[in-house]
């Protein structure tokens, strides 16, 4: 990105991921592994390992979204992806449907220009519809940047685990964030 394009505001779009956008998503996500604040994944991951996690996701149920941009990401001109963010089951048994956790990962060019915020803001709109009553987000106790976005729209502390994951011999703790979403009303609701 040049200091040119760096002030004009980009244009984001948000859609369902497809399968051609795997390796972009891959891309993303194994860009957060050396910084030790999002996965607790040591060593990248492949296609080959993410495609039975992207074939979990029901656009109607459990979405994984991508947010594009329309300035370039790259003098490369590589994709227009900037982020994503994905429904994923919670705890995997049916008692637990009302309740999804999430997860935004953001191109680290793309850091810092509200894309992590979009993602969320759409999530917290669109998740009643896919009735979900509960939000919830595992974070690592030291990932202030993920901390403060979730907190900021609502989200609170329902759990800590402390020390429960090793990173370049450090100790780090996991914050479990949680968001119980407004009811939605129904036309049976407006009845005296």
């Amino acid at each position: 990105m040049t200091a040119l394009t760096a002030c004009i505001p980009a244009v984001m779009t948000r859609r369902h991921a497809t399968e051609a956008d795997l390796p972009r998503i891959v891309e993303i996500y194994n860009a957060a592994i050396p910084g030790r604040l999002a996965t607790a994944d040591t060593a990248p991951v492949t296609l080959a390992d993410r495609l039975p996690w992207f074939e979990r996701h029901q656009p109607d149920r459990r979405p994984l979204w991508v947010l594009e941009s329309d300035q370039p990401t790259s003098t490369e001109g590589a994709s227009s992806i900037v982020g994503w963010l994905s429904f994923e089951d919670f705890y995997g048994r049916p008692a637990y449907s009302i309740t999804s956790e999430l997860s935004i990962y953001v191109a680290p060019e793309a850091q810092g220009q509200g894309v992590g915020r979009r993602l969320l803001e759409a999530a917290l709109a669109e998740a009643p519809g896919l009735g979900l009553e509960k939000l919830v987000a595992y974070i690592f106790s030291h990932n202030h940047p993920s901390l403060s976005l979730f907190r900021r729209y609502g989200f609170e502390t329902w759990g800590s685990l402390p020390e429960v994951a090793v990173l370049d011999d450090q100790s780090v703790g996991l914050s479990i964030l949680g968001l119980t979403l407004p009811a939605v009303s129904t036309d049976d609701d407006s009845r005296p």
